[in-house]
């Protein structure tokens, strides 16, 4: 099977069964993982490589992943304890912090050839997020939060076509549309959570990164809410990466990493 990255600057390739081992894919679940993309050139979208992160004056590092990736159109968990790095990790895959050591490379770019303002350019017209706090505009409607997004990046906008009609797509989609006026602090938790997500999905962004999004809900919830987030994202066309410290979750994935295989300070951290 053929691995295709986008051209441009950074970009990297390998044979595609060295991406999935080095991704931390064990080799009894390479082949159900495999077979879901067996009929399509794989795109790789996150690649990181020999990547390493000391915050300062800490005395060790807190990431050493010597390999990561994720592909298009699909959907990874990434699970691990409180304090084992995934916040940090988020930080970089999203260019608020660089590593010293290593690459970072996300739809074929280098993250570390841009600026500061580049990278944030490149988060607002490439990344869809949904933080654990949502993070909200309290002052906002439920519309005029989804809406956010476009305001923010051109190439969403563009892509959004017309941008109010996609929010209120979206917002119908997650049941809603009784809201669209109403400000954010007066729904529930759940709601505001899906508001959340119509934030990240709107303007088609290619990747979707969620950060312990269903930590507030229960089990039934969780559920609900991990099937309204994939059948979105696959309308969208948008790959699916989400962080928790729930390994319950991971049976609905396509993929499941523990940060703790991957993360070689983890271990040296342990001993």
């Amino acid at each position: 099977m053929a691995l295709c990255v986008p051209k441009g600057k950074g970009g990297i390739q390998h044979d595609v069964y060295a991406v999935l081992l080095d991704s931390g894919l064990r080799r009894n679940d390479e082949c159900a993982w495999g077979a879901q993309f067996s009929s399509r050139m794989i795109v790789v979208l996150i690649e990181l490589v020999d990547l390493q992160f000391t915050w300062p004056r800490a005395a060790q590092p807190t990431l050493d992943i010597p390999a990561f990736s994720l592909a298009k159109g699909e959907r990874l968990f990434l699970h691990g304890a409180s304090g084992s790095g995934k916040s940090t990790l988020l930080s970089i895959l999203t260019g608020i912090h660089t590593p010293q050591r290593g690459q970072v490379t996300i739809l074929g770019q280098n993250l570390a050839a841009l600026s500061n303002p580049q990278r944030d350019r490149f988060r607002a017209d490439h990344l869809g997020y949904v933080f654990q706090q949502f993070n909200l505009l309290t002052y906002l409607s439920v519309l005029d939060n989804v809406l956010l997004s476009c305001q923010f990046s051109k190439i969403r906008r563009q892509r959004a076509g017309n941008p109010k009609a996609q929010a209120l797509h979206l917002l119908d989609r997650l049941d809603l549309t009784s809201h669209l006026h109403q400000p954010v602090n007066s729904l529930s938790v759940g709601q505001q959570q899906r508001v959340a997500l119509a934030r990240a999905l709107i303007g088609a962004p290619e990747i979707l990164i969620a950060d312990e999004p269903t930590s507030a809900l229960d089990a039934d919830r969780r559920a609900a809410f991990i099937k309204l987030l994939f059948e979105c994202a696959d309308e969208h066309q948008t790959a699916v990466l989400l962080v928790s410290h729930d390994p319950q979750l991971a049976v609905q994935f396509d993929r499941s990493i523990s940060l703790s295989e991957i993360n070689l300070a983890a271990l040296v951290n342990q001993e």
